[in-house]
């Protein structure tokens, strides 16, 4: 399923599969808030924004925004998109707004299935917030942290007001990779990071938005992106997040264009 709702690219591939339990014979589990997650206090991500398309997404320098590519249309001028940060309730009066201007996707982004799933966005103004560096570390594997405004069950029939994280453990490309054969979807490994477990995910409306972890300093940074999945938090299929690591020099590359 993917992560974004007003993107259809996943529903066609994984339509049959999604019409089914995860496991033959089996009903789905009742899945508790991200997916398994908890409400998230006041200022404690701050980089972390809203955006009007039903995604999430990073503040990766003032005025820039880092999301996923499905989240956006392509790259150029786009003013028709509405940003919220600064806050963890999305109707607080404190909450601060900006739009957008211009769009950079990944040159080469055809759908999320097939990797290169980041995209940049360039503010109408800077936001007094802190920023979200990306990690300089390729070691990407432990547990991070993941959050959004999205659905806290698969079956939900709305997004939330206020902002959920959870903590997420990386799973091995090979055993990733192996358990979405199972469902005829092939896997890029090398543009990819999966993680999650069973009750512990993120779900629609939370594509975009930054896996984070802490570096050698205790400082955040950005080691993934949420990009997609089956299903939320079921057994056996964890989110699939695009690997900050793999494409660094481009997103900073773009950034530059854009600051």
């Amino acid at each position: 399923m993917v992560r974004n709702v007003a993107s259809l690219v996943l529903v066609g591939v994984l339509a049959a599969t999604l019409a089914t339990p995860a496991h033959a014979g089996t009903e789905p589990q009742p899945i508790r808030e991200v997916v398994g997650g908890r409400l998230a206090p006041a200022g404690k991500f701050p980089w972390v924004v809203r955006l009007s398309v039903g995604c999430g997404g990073a503040l990766t320098a003032p005025r820039v925004v880092l999301t996923a590519g499905h989240c956006v249309d392509g790259s150029g001028d786009d003013k028709s998109i509405k940003v919220t940060a600064g806050t963890v309730d999305l109707r607080s009066p404190k909450a601060l707004t900006a739009r957008s201007i211009t769009v950079i996707r990944a040159v080469g982004f055809r759908d999320e299935v097939r990797g290169e799933d980041w995209a940049v966005i360039k503010l109408d103004r800077a936001l007094d917030l802190p920023t979200l560096p990306l990690t300089k570390d390729d070691n990407d594997r432990g547990v991070f942290v993941v959050m959004g405004w999205g659905q806290t069950r698969e079956n939900a029939l709305k997004q939330e007001r206020r902002l959920h994280y959870a903590k997420v453990p990386t799973v091995p490309d090979g055993q990733c990779v192996a358990e979405y054969e199972k469902a005829h979807v092939k896997l890029v490994p090398r543009e990819s990071i999966c993680a999650g477990k069973s009750g512990i995910d993120t779900c629609q409306g939370d594509s975009g938005g930054p896996m984070a972890g802490k570096d050698a300093k205790g400082e955040w940074v950005q080691v993934g992106i949420v990009s997609w999945g089956l299903g939320c938090a079921r057994p056996g299929y964890p989110g699939v997040y695009t690997q900050i690591s793999t494409f660094r020099d481009e997103i900073r590359r773009a950034v530059r264009k854009l600051s």
